[in-house]
């Protein structure tokens, strides 16, 4: 009989499960209190767990992790991992400390089909979507590899991939860090960040979670340009979801905008940005471009970043400048791909 992956259950299907294989309903919360609760995996130390049932717990669940093929530390602290997820391929995640949080920034897929043109990973076609037990063990490896000290508090679903184009998967792991007895991480702690499927951001609203919008353009002409996931959905429509999301959750939604230059840096392109993002309850974060083999962009200048921010601000937006973090081990936003010849593996900044 094929074993089942353990970190692919919710505490409620893994209830289910058990149920079915003739099990008590209980024994989920034995399991996930000893599993994630003390990270413990050696049966024999799951001292309040029947004999009879600790046997069984072998031949029922995997609970292999994917290996980690390489962890890199930039020079600000921010740490890269290369996670073997097998068939040859591999994903990245990167922790990113900065004062009193630790961040995980997870991936959901192999590739992506969203294509965005100033992202690194949308130069790889997807391969696949990631299970349930293969996000969880980006966080549970992460994890393992802290100092006593430390510990991961937020999670943000902003690596390689859309998404919501992986959906089941993707709220199945909210839910599993979510869970008291477990990981136990507030929802208001977990962020999704979409390029814009607009049919499927009432998951992210019924999931809890914050909403990020990777936005990058202020009119559809642009946007279009550098996110071909326009042409579907246009700026009105996903501006009207978002909306639609803060009427029901009461919460404010952070639209991620990329400043290319000569394309989306302008002052004027900041006034208008204001001005279709005003109607929506948000925050902008302004994310210099991190330069990738390929790209066709370029980096604003320093000074031209600061006259961005301070025309939102002086207009009254809620603006913050998300400070550039691994950009010098291709770690930073719309650097992520997976290992191959022509991923480089540094990059010198000033």
């Amino acid at each position: 009989m094929s074993r089942y992956h353990f970190f692919d259950f919710s505490l409620e299907d893994l209830g289910d499960f058990l149920v079915e294989q003739g099990e008590k309903r209980f024994r989920a919360t034995q399991l996930y209190k000893w599993v994630y609760g003390h990270k413990v995996q050696d049966f024999s130390q799951m001292t309040d767990i029947s004999k009879s049932f600790r046997e069984k717990l072998p031949d029922l669940f995997d609970f292999s992790l994917p290996p980690v093929v390489s962890d890199r530390t930039s020079v600000d602290g921010t740490r890269k991992f290369l996670f073997d997820v097998g068939d040859g391929d591999t994903i990245e995640a990167v922790l990113i400390p900065s004062p009193g949080r630790l961040t995980l920034c997870l991936s959901t897929q192999v590739g992506c089909n969203m294509a965005c043109k100033f992202c690194f990973t949308g130069k790889m076609k997807m391969k696949r979507r990631l299970k349930a037990h293969e996000i969880v063990g980006q966080f549970l490896q992460a994890d393992r590899l802290l100092g006593s000290d430390q510990r991961i508090s937020n999670i943000v679903y902003m690596g390689m991939g859309e998404p919501l184009d992986n959906p089941e998967n993707v709220l199945t792991s909210i839910q599993i860090f979510n869970t008291t007895i477990g990981i136990g991480l507030s929802r208001k702690r977990i962020t999704v960040s979409t390029s814009g499927l607009v049919d499927r951001i009432p998951l992210i609203t019924e999931s809890g979670a914050r909403l990020a919008v990777s936005l990058n353009g202020v009119n559809d002409e642009v946007r279009s340009q550098v996110m071909p996931i326009n042409n579907k959905w246009n700026i009105k429509e996903l501006l009207d979801a978002c909306v639609e999301h803060c009427r029901i959750t009461k919460d404010k939604v952070t639209f991620e905008y990329v400043l290319l230059k000569g394309v989306t840096d302008s002052i004027e392109d900041a006034r208008q940005l204001y001005k279709i993002t005003r109607r929506v309850p948000c925050k902008i974060n302004i994310i210099p471009f991190n330069e990738h083999p390929g790209s066709g962009f370029s980096r604003p200048s320093d000074s031209q970043v600061v006259r961005f921010q301070e025309e939102l601000m002086k207009l009254g937006a809620h603006v913050l400048l998300r400070r550039t973090k691994g950009r010098d081990i291709y770690a930073a936003c719309g650097q992520l791909t997976s290992a191959h010849k022509e991923h480089p593996q540094t990059m010198p900044v000033q």
